[in-house]
């Protein structure tokens, strides 16, 4: 069994960022910007804001971050993202979410400009993906992808399956395993016999939100298990969707949780915001 080591992977993208936008700066260039708007004040956001904004710090990049008070309507929302989307020194705008439940998700996701949309989450991006245009794709299955890819085994052939089908995750990887020609199942909480369709997987995807789902006689010998999940135990330990303690004795390669996926998202995140920095008119 192999670690798929999320930290050590995400340092790689940061420190080729961190690179890059150091030369930009030799030329005289501003580095790039990435706004994060956080509305109420979610521990759990603001700590993953945090994360951010430190990866994006190493790099070089700036960041900035917009806090909007739990009782701000979309009215408000939609007038920041405006405000960003009209500043030519941000280069990427994220919406934390979850947002508070009177604020219009879909609203406020589809007001963030495409070419700002370094979540990958605007209609134009999402139609991107599915119609193999150019887009901007989610942070976390990109990360997912080159998790996979960096065990060296090769994804085409292979028989792939994703257990959770959001629009975050699960279906954006999928969508990304069959372009790299792996043959993939999508299962959910309502697949008959879930075991007996992740035990068929050369690689093992899962992204449901329920802890300790897939056990080890779930998992084929010498599959590559990347588990998405974050889960929060009774005392307090982050735990995955995987049962790490009897699915590393089967599994070829497993990613750990946490070190895992999350480091990884974060990193595709900051180079979400590069490419469109350089994308954009100033960038070029």
């Amino acid at each position: 069994m192999n670690i798929i080591d999320g930290k050590a992977l995400s340092l790689e993208i940061k420190e080729t960022i961190r690179q890059r936008i150091a030369g930009l700066t030799a030329e005289g260039k501003r580095k790039p910007c990435l706004a994060m708007i956080l509305v109420g004040s979610n521990p759990a956001s603001r700590s993953y804001l945090r994360g951010k904004g430190n990866a994006a710090a190493f790099t070089g990049m700036d960041s900035r971050l917009v806090e909007l008070p739990e009782t701000a309507g979309n009215a408000e929302l939609l007038q920041e993202i405006a405000r960003l989307n009209a500043d030519d020194g941000v280069d990427g705008i994220l919406v934390q979410l979850p947002l508070p439940s009177h604020i219009d998700e879909n609203l406020v996701l589809d007001a963030i400009l495409p070419s700002k949309d370094v979540d990958g989450f605007h209609p134009i991006n999402v139609a991107g993906l599915w119609m193999g245009r150019p887009c901007f794709v989610p942070c976390t299955p990109q990360g997912i992808i080159h998790m996979i890819e960096s065990t060296g085994q090769p994804i085409e052939g292979k028989r792939a399956v994703v257990v959770g089908r959001s629009k975050i995750v699960g279906r954006p990887v999928s969508k990304l395993l069959l372009d790299r020609n792996a043959t993939v199942t999508t299962a959910h909480s309502r697949t008959a016999d879930l075991g007996a369709v992740t035990r068929d997987a050369d690689i093992l995807v899962v992204a449901t939100g329920h802890a300790g789902l897939i056990t080890a006689d779930m998992v084929k010998p010498g599959a590559i298990v990347i588990d998405v999940g974050i889960n929060r135990t009774a005392d307090g330990r982050l735990t995955g969707d995987v049962d790490f303690d009897s699915v590393s004795q089967v599994a070829g390669w497993i990613s750990p949780v946490p070190g895992g996926v999350g480091p990884m998202t974060i990193a595709y995140l900051i180079k979400n915001t590069l490419r469109a920095y350089e994308l954009s008119a100033e960038g070029r």
